[in-house]
């Protein structure tokens, strides 16, 4: 009860007409910025921090909780539209929305996206809402060797439902955690296959590996065979969701923030894992699974609904726990400590006004959101109409942007080229590209929890199954794993209808 009377006090501060205009303001900025590959939210956070000085902290935090949400509803647009990810947490909508751009059901699958966002968004903050104090409870009991058991079954998961068959998700997988692998040791500060250049050492960037195997690869891949046809524009498409459609979606609409907000308020690496996890799952409980790879409407909207559920998750971590697990919600705790707060258990006690009003204000951006994005689907989707040899040469001019902002480096535009190649090739022998994404971006992560858990228990490898969740995950690997065997081992159903 406490909590509701705080929130209807954190309404009556955010709906003021003032913090409602910086609220739009980080609206419209997050989702223009969410557009452009590998300039995501963290980045205008990082480069709007300092203009946010002069605003008060309630102002600058409601417009920059809008960034975010809107970095992700804008980051979804170019991933099904052009399979390019604005950012990692859009990665797995480009699966299927972008199949069904392609088909001419772009505005469908933006539409789709959009009030996932929302649902996810609206039920995850209400779960922060309700849950803070319990997920601060939950999180500081998971240690190594779960998060290292909840990285081995995102990777299992992903590799054993991708691609024409296991090996070639498990090849897939070999390939991003190779990449992974590029720069210093996180513990021993060794270099591996860094080749001497100094500019390697940080490693390679994940904004930069996602446009490389989506954008580039893509790119490469239609310029190859432009050749043998001429190509005529995609069609639109009508611009609603029928409903057909509406009863495919809004149980993946549901289901997604029960997956995300859990994911993001634990610090397990933000939104990429549930996203993949949902994905997996939509897959598994659909009656059209002949159509995933090909625009299974699903495969959209339960995934987006996750993402946008885990923002709020991790936006519970940051203001509970003082943890960030997102680049964006990093920038957001130095935001905070800028202005003197530090986020953590006592914070809404000592800051109550403002955590409450930020809350709130996450519930307008939303509402914004949608009434900006669902009219806007159609328009979006018209990009499509653009004869492919410009669109495409736009998209490679725009990932080569994106990819040089993320640290102004020449190189970075060398290996973006590198590993678009990469990427034609994945295409070229039927390798997917998303188990390769998610061994970059979890490899690096999986590895350093691995080896914290075996110096825990001395080097014994019982460490790993020191807990009941790692046992719990473990033996759900195991169940994924043995599943073809025992399918056929399991007696078939007689259906031979009785006389």
């Amino acid at each position: 009860m406490d909590s509701l009377n705080s929130l209807i006090e954190g309404f009556g501060t955010a709906l003021t007409p003032t913090h409602l205009l910086w609220a739009a303001v980080g609206v419209l900025l997050g989702t223009a910025i969410g557009v452009l590959p590998g300039i995501g939210p963290a980045m205008a956070l990082a480069l709007l921090l300092p203009v946010t000085y002069a605003l008060d902290p309630t102002a600058a935090f409601i417009m920059f909780a809008s960034i975010y949400y809107g970095g992700m509803f804008g980051g979804s647009t170019t991933s099904i539209l052009l399979n390019t990810p604005g950012e990692t947490a859009a990665v797995v909508a480009a699966i299927e929305g972008h199949p069904m751009a392609r088909s001419g059901r772009g505005a469908q699958a933006l539409a789709a996206a959009a009030i996932g966002h929302f649902t996810g968004g609206l039920i995850g903050t209400v779960l922060l809402v309700l849950l803070a104090p319990l997920v601060a409870e939950l999180a500081v009991d998971i240690g190594a060797p779960d998060y290292f058991a909840i990285m081995v079954l995102a990777f299992i998961a992903v590799t054993s439902v991708l691609g024409s068959s296991r090996i070639r998700g498990f090849a897939s997988l070999l390939i991003g955690l190779t990449i992974g692998l590029v720069g210093l040791d996180r513990l021993t500060g060794q270099q591996r296959l860094t080749f001497g250049t100094l500019e390697l050492a940080d490693g390679i960037d994940v904004v930069i590996v996602a446009v490389g195997l989506f954008a580039i690869g893509e790119a490469l891949w239609v310029a190859l065979h432009l050749r043998q046809g001429t190509q005529e524009p995609i069609p639109v498409g009508r611009p609603w969701l029928g409903r057909d459609d509406l009863r495919r979606t809004w149980k993946p609409w549901l289901r997604g923030p029960f997956i995300g907000f859990p994911f993001g308020a634990v610090p397990a690496g933000g939104a990429e894992i549930p996203t993949f996890l949902s994905y997996v799952t939509e897959k598994r409980l659909s009656k059209h699974r002949d159509e995933f790879g090909k625009g299974a409407i699903e495969g959209v909207a339960g995934p987006e609904s996750t993402a946008s559920a885990s923002a709020s998750g991790t936006i519970s971590a940051m203001l509970t726990l003082g943890l960030p697990t997102t680049a964006t919600t990093a920038v957001m705790l130095a935001a905070f400590q800028t202005y003197g707060i530090q986020p953590g258990p006592l914070l809404f006690e000592r800051e109550s006004s403002l955590v409450w009003a930020l809350i709130a204000s996450l519930f307008v951006g939303l509402v914004m959101l949608l009434a900006l994005n669902l009219p806007l689907a159609p328009l979006w989707a018209k990009l499509l109409r653009i004869p492919r040899q410009y669109l495409y040469a736009g998209i490679l001019f725009f990932a080569a942007v994106g990819a040089y902002a993320v640290s102004s480096q020449p190189l970075d535009l060398v290996i973006l080229l590198v590993i678009g190649l990469i990427g034609l090739l994945m295409r070229r022998f039927g390798l997917p590209v998303l188990p390769a994404v998610l061994g970059v971006i979890l490899g690096p992560s999986a590895e350093l929890q691995l080896r914290r858990a075996l110096q825990i228990s001395d080097g014994s490898l019982s460490g790993l199954v020191n807990s009941p969740f790692a046992v719990t995950v473990y033996a759900v690997i195991g169940v994924i794993l043995l599943w073809p065997l025992l399918r056929k081992a399991l007696p078939r159903r007689d259906r031979t209808p009785v006389a």
